[in-house]
């Protein structure tokens, strides 16, 4: 597309000359996630050349979102019909024949195999197309975005490790390679992995500027590390990319949520409500109507997580108890809510708040589980015993809350969590304060601060923690550490007040 720069790949096919450049074009986009873009750019090389057969695969490519979500019926059912049609025009070149192949694997048998083993299967295939074409940069790239779609939740990331050894690698020989350098972020977004990652991310976005998804990527390093200044910028430019893509007349209001969902969070690790808050306003400006049809959900989603989280964050317990829920919002995205409520619930010690928020989370969780959407529960462990854990606590049943809460804490050490998510420990932490147990709250602010860097809350719990545990230097280190990454933020919050006036009296 003219006036575009998603940087530049090397793809030979097979396809007339005419159209080598504008496919190189297509897979560049494909490497940045910009899909519509993608597809436009490949139905376009296919109506110039019919016989492309790489045009076909191209455009089955962009119904596979392998990070994202899970294709539809539809999409499957397209998916199968363009690479029947890639496969009949019999391609002129081996590799040519092994990524069609490939990618047929994943969309065939939708109706036998689920959605893992076709992504395992693929992945497996796409293996053979590396091993086969060593020296294709693309066929290696694409090979680890499909390791890191395939298998599960792991706490040795397995995959994701195999993947990077294989980008450092290519972004060492080729640095402005745009899906080298995003995969490489991709790999490394964990707590555990995340430096691994800093390189790739400030690099990024450079390569791929005019597209929305690539300026964000690089945030999802930053919100691990807790460089919140570099997290607001690269999100902030994510949404004027947004902003150009839709005078192109391209759907760019899914780039711009997720987007905002990071904002929201950097903004109230800096203590600056008021921008938190605009992000939410913003959201409101739109209309469920406004959102392209795949993305409607995201938008409840957001209206449902925006005010719970911004609630929770700051601990304003009682407006987390009335939150409502999103009116005629999926059951999945009004668990948000409840989840908010049983936080503030057992910060309140309210039993009452708590067992109605629990009972109506599991009353949630339980339609979804029977919903053609079921697999989503898989993915609500860790929320739903948070919610269990608070209205435990709520109760005075401590030891039970503390026990389930250091479950989840313990799991997300292993295997991770979202990048935007409260950390369990640092809520196991806030927990043992509450009861007054401030060694064991500071030794696990301590530890999740090394897994979630600079959260606000975790800074000034750990300095709450080590000044009742009479470590009055340590409790300095982190309110100044609090101050500095709050400074420039004209914050009311009474956190950073109190951090003032202990540091003033020192």
């Amino acid at each position: 597309m003219p006036g575009d720069t998603v940087g530049s790949v090397s793809f030979p096919t097979s396809c007339a000359p005419q159209v080598q450049k504008p496919f190189e074009h297509g897979v560049a986009l494909l490497h940045s996630f910009e899909y519509e873009m993608a597809d436009n750019q490949f139905k376009e090389i296919a109506e110039h050349d019919p016989q492309c057969a790489m045009a076909y695969w191209g455009q089955a490519m962009t119904f596979y979102h392998q990070l994202w979500n899970r294709p539809s019926k539809d999409d499957l059912r397209q998916g199968v019909d363009l690479l029947k049609k890639a496969a009949e025009l019999k391609p002129k070149t081996a590799r040519e024949r092994e990524y069609i192949d490939a990618l047929t694997i994943f969309y065939r048998d939708s109706d036998k195999l689920d959605h893992k083993k076709r992504a395992d299967a693929y992945s497996n295939a796409m293996e053979g197309v590396y091993q086969h074409n060593p020296q294709d940069h693309e066929a290696a790239a694409f090979y680890a975005l499909s390791l890191l779609a395939s298998g599960g939740a792991d706490a040795t990331h397995a995959n994701e490790r195999k993947a990077v050894v294989i980008l450092n690698k290519l972004f060492a020989e080729d640095p402005d390679h745009p899906g080298i350098a995003h995969y490489i972020i991709h790999s490394c977004d964990s707590p555990q992995m995340a430096s691994l990652g800093l390189a790739a991310a400030r690099k990024y976005a450079s390569i791929a500027p005019s597209s929305a998804h690539a300026v964000h990527m690089p945030s999802h390093i930053f919100a691990r590390l807790g460089l919140w200044k570099e997290d607001i910028a690269s999100n902030e430019a994510a949404i004027r990319a947004a902003d150009k893509m839709e005078t192109m007349h391209l759907h760019a209001m899914h780039h711009r949520m997720h987007s905002m969902n990071f904002l929201q969070y950097a903004y109230l690790q800096i203590g600056d409500d008021a921008n938190a808050l605009r992000q939410y306003t913003d959201l409101l400006k739109y209309k469920r109507s406004d959102i392209e049809k795949d993305y409607q959900d995201t938008y409840d989603d957001m209206l449902s997580s925006f005010p719970a989280m911004y609630a929770v964050e700051r601990k304003q317990w009682k407006e987390a108890l009335d939150l409502p829920p999103v009116a005629d919002a999926k059951p999945n995205i009004q668990l948000s809510t409840y989840w908010a409520r049983a936080v503030a619930a057992g910060h309140l010690h309210d039993p009452a708040a708590a067992q109605d928020a629990l009972k109506t989370y599991e009353a949630l969780l339980d339609e979804v589980k029977k919903g053609p959407q079921a697999w989503i529960a898989g993915n609500l462990t860790n929320e739903h015993q948070e919610v269990q854990a608070w209205a435990a606590y709520a109760q005075g049943k401590s030891a039970d809350a503390l026990r389930i809460l250091r479950a989840v804490a313990d799991r997300q050490d292993k295997v991770g969590k979202f990048e935007v998510e409260i950390p369990a420990r640092e809520m196991l932490a806030d927990m043992l304060l509450d009861m007054n147990r401030a060694k064991e709250a500071l030794a696990e602010y301590q530890v999740s601060l090394k897994t979630d860097p600079n959260r606000f809350n975790g800074l000034y719990g750990a300095a709450q923690a080590a000044g009742m545990s009479n470590q009055k230097e340590k409790a300095a280190d982190y309110y100044a550490q609090l101050l500095k990454n709050c400074q420039g933020v004209n914050s009311d919050r009474a956190e950073l007040v109190k951090a003032r006036t202990l540091l003033a009296q020192k």
